[in-house]
């Protein structure tokens, strides 16, 4: 009776491992979508390489897919391929300034994909999850978040805190 006990158990617990190592495996899912109206991207990038660049893209203006995509009625899916929405032409021109900036004034890297590493000027720089740049609220002189009117450490040079007892500096260009 305990060997069977034994058994039993046993031959549960492999069932399980079993079943939970199968679960895993991923299964084909088919031929990736073809790309379309790839105009300022590299044309060797995949479907799913594409699609997390324009995740980084969309997290970096706080936006979704439908702010520079337009919808296909008859379909009920998005038309990536459509330039009907002047978002995705400012989306293009963008990425150009921003190809231009890094390779003139930075060391231009592009990152394996052939898109320019994070590191450098990228959506995000200026961005930072507002996609109209005229709503942003930027941060203080000195970089960082911005703060509160006398709060400890602001006007030191670069953002630094000034030394107690030291006035903040007058007038000068700014």
């Amino acid at each position: 009776m305990l060997l069977n006990k034994k058994l039993l158990i046993t031959a549960s617990l492999l069932s399980g491992v079993i079943l939970l190592a199968s679960m895993t495996l991923q299964q084909p899912q088919g031929p990736e979508p073809k790309l379309m109206n790839i105009k300022v991207l590299p044309k060797k990038l995949t479907f799913k390489q594409v699609d997390h660049i324009m995740d980084q893209w969309s997290a970096a203006l706080g936006v979704r897919c439908n702010f520079c995509h337009v919808r296909n009625e008859e379909t009920r899916k998005t038309d990536y391929a459509s330039d009907a929405k002047p978002e995705k032409q400012m989306a293009r021109d963008m990425y150009k300034m921003t190809a231009k900036l890094n390779s003139k004034y930075f060391k231009g890297e592009n990152d394996s994909l052939g898109v320019a590493k994070m590191l450098s000027v990228n959506c995000n720089t200026c961005h930072r999850g507002v996609a109209h740049l005229e709503q942003a609220t930027w941060p203080s002189r000195g970089g960082g978040a911005p703060r509160p009117q006398g709060a400890p450490g602001q006007g030191g040079p670069g953002g630094a805190p000034r030394p107690q007892g030291t006035p903040p500096a007058q007038g000068g260009a700014r």
